[in-house]
């Protein structure tokens, strides 16, 4: 218990210290240094989601970072287990990149801007115009060479089996012609889920699959694509 206490209290002890940053990111900007900018956002959001791995006890073991593209935007396509998936990523897999997220994600203080900033697409289920405009965004954003992260079981788990994906989740990638990266993400539900809502230290998996190339792919083969996927990410699953 104490451990998730402290993990919360230095949760929002980090937004609160990260308004210097914010400041800090703007002021490059003022500058006129956009790659500065970029580099300076990468730092951020990768060593605030590592330091929250590291106080929670995560281990991370990560494999097949050779099978990242080595430019353009790509959307990610992974199994969605626990609350530390999104950290998970940000913190392990090399390169910046935005989140398509639920709004109630970007509520909250600070952290809402942080999502802006990553180019993060919030959904809102309950408005279809909305969420119809949010999908348009992301495709014009892998189109600029930006990378997002899509869970499309919709839901975390919480466990190591997988549900099942939602095929209106890959409109993303067949509209943008952006590559699909499949990600296996094995055993973060284990660090709260599986604990009861308690924090507890845990080994994490983490496996970068070859990347799909869509105009690759035959029509038959793009009628599969859900199925292929699934069974890409959970060919690296433990249980």
């Amino acid at each position: 218990m104490a451990r998730t206490i402290f993990w919360f209290a230095c949760f929002w002890v980090f937004q609160l210290v990260s308004i210097i940053f914010l400041l800090a990111y703007f002021f490059i900007g003022l500058l006129g240094r956009k790659q500065g900018q970029a580099k300076f956002l990468y730092w951020c959001s990768r060593t605030w989601a590592r330091q929250l791995i590291f106080i929670a006890g995560g281990r991370v073991e990560i494999s097949g970072l050779e099978n990242l593209p080595a430019s353009g935007g790509v959307l990610f396509v992974s199994n969605h287990q626990g609350a530390f998936d999104i950290p998970l990523l940000l913190g392990y897999v090399p390169g910046l990149k935005g989140f398509v997220s639920k709004k109630e994600n970007s509520r909250l203080p600070i952290v809402s801007i942080w999502m802006k900033l990553l180019h993060c697409i919030i959904l809102d289920r309950r408005d279809l115009r909305q969420s119809a405009r949010a999908i348009g965004r992301g495709i014009r954003d892998l189109q600029a060479g930006r990378s997002l992260v899509i869970f499309p079981e919709g839901t975390r788990s919480k466990s190591g089996v997988m549900n099942r994906l939602k095929e209106g989740s890959f409109k993303l990638a067949t509209r943008s012609g952006a590559a699909i990266v499949p990600l296996t993400i094995d055993g973060s539900y284990r660090l709260l889920e599986g604990n009861n809502g308690r924090i507890r230290p845990g080994k994490v998996r983490l496996h970068i699959h070859p990347p799909i190339r869509l105009q690759e792919l035959s029509a038959a083969d793009k009628n599969t694509l859900t199925e292929t996927v699934r069974n890409i990410i959970a060919s690296k699953l433990s249980v």
